[in-house]
């Protein structure tokens, strides 16, 4: 068995966070490629872009860290007057897309140092793991340790967070030094999220029950598929090798789960993953993707995939692979409906059913805030109007402070 060999720089002091021992094998189960040649570094990428589709079919801008946190407090976050946002909490930071956890694996035969960075030109990165050297527009983790094999503690808390499905797979841990005499960080991955204003080659527009879809790369979408859940029933529509534009039907709800985590992980594997990543990316992300709503999940091309985050790493890898699923959330007339009819219960005498009504609303989550701006664009009522602007201030309130 391998020992966990730490540098003089990186010998950690006493740690403030709870960690779980954890033992790694130096076998890897590459179920959907192979690292061939020795001292081959293998590098791996998934992540998820999402946006929300305006009326249009253009992304439309949100808040999108207004919600609760749902990453363990060992992750590294930005802080109120990081990122250019003043004295504005982090909420309040706008874009078009959240680039949701992306994560990047490494494999190799040998214990070696590799250095990493990751640009996020039209972006910027708000949470991270392990420590990094540079953070802003664009994470840079310097020099750091790939150790096939090795034994070692990694952090943890006792959140139900989904982060940590991220570890179920056969990668290699990494090791970052500080350059500050705090300890080093060890994980299985490196770690990063951000929000960003930029075009996805996708353009998605609901035109009453038909889904107006725009491809507006030269490139084509592998594979697109088109999701709903309404009221605990689901339907999908899968679209492969798409170019130009299309009209589609929204997909009946006769649809299994379990077939389309099935599809799903089948494109993922072909798009590159190993099996293991594809179950850990689904695993990771299957509450949100299948929670109610419509929307649209693709995998970016990979040309698209560089251009809004490029990468840099040395050594060069023998293989490179970057899945970046893109999730286009349309806001459906059920939902305005209602959220609409919930905003009408506010004014109800009883507190009960306004209470109802609050909680209703806020189940959108952060989505809620661009419904309700939907509805303030038809409202004529002055008095629902007065409504939804307060409703839109204190929704965002509230969920900041959650």
């Amino acid at each position: 068995m391998r020992v966990l060999r730490i540098t003089a720089a990186c010998v950690p002091a006493l740690a403030i966070i709870v960690f779980i021992g954890v033992k790694l094998s130096a076998r890897h189960n590459r179920t959907a490629g192979n690292a061939a040649a020795e001292n081959n570094l293998v590098v791996h990428e998934w992540g998820t872009f999402t946006s929300i589709a305006g009326k249009d079919g253009v992304a439309l801008e949100w808040r999108p860290l207004n919600g609760p946190p749902d990453l363990p407090k060992f992750v590294h976050t930005i802080q109120q007057g990081d990122a250019g946002l003043r004295n504005a909490p982090k909420a309040d930071l706008r874009g078009t897309e959240r680039m949701e956890t992306p994560v990047i694996y490494f494999y190799s035969n040998n214990e070696m140092d590799v250095s990493l960075k990751v640009d996020f030109p039209k972006g910027k990165i708000t949470e991270w793991y392990p420590q990094a050297r540079l953070v802003r527009t664009g994470i840079n983790w310097g020099r750091f340790k790939v150790m096939p094999g090795a034994s070692l503690s990694l952090p943890a808390d006792y959140s139900p967070s989904h982060y940590f499905a991220a570890r179920e797979t056969d990668s290699d841990p990494v090791q970052v030094c500080s350059t500050d005499g705090k300890p080093a960080q060890q994980e299985k991955f490196l770690f990063y999220r951000g929000v960003g204003t930029f075009d996805l080659p996708l353009a998605v527009k609901l035109d009453g029950d038909k889904l107006l879809l725009k491809n507006l790369s030269p490139n084509k979408i592998e594979r697109l598929i088109i999701f709903e859940n309404r009221g605990g029933k689901i339907g999908y529509r899968m679209l492969d090798a798409f170019t130009g534009e299309t009209t589609s039907e929204r997909p009946t709800l006769d649809a299994n789960i379990e077939l389309l985590i099935s599809d799903l992980k089948q494109t993922l594997v072909a798009s590159g993953l190993y099996e293991k990543e594809a179950d850990a990316m689904i695993k990771t992300w299957r509450t949100s993707w299948f929670e109610e709503g419509t929307r649209v999940f693709y995998v970016l091309p990979r040309a698209t995939t560089d251009t809004v985050l490029p990468i840099d790493i040395d050594p060069k890898p023998t293989q490179l692979v970057r899945v970046l699923v893109g999730r286009a959330e349309v806001i459906t007339p059920e939902m305005e409906k209602s959220v609409q009819k919930q905003v009408g219960l506010l004014a109800d005498p009883s507190p009960r059913v306004r209470g109802e009504a609050m909680l209703a609303i806020r189940k959108y989550g952060r989505f809620s805030e661009p419904i309700l701006k939907r509805l303030l664009e038809n409202e004529r009522n002055e008095l629902m109007r007065k409504r939804i602007k307060e409703l839109i201030e204190s929704t965002a309130t509230k969920q900041q402070s959650s």
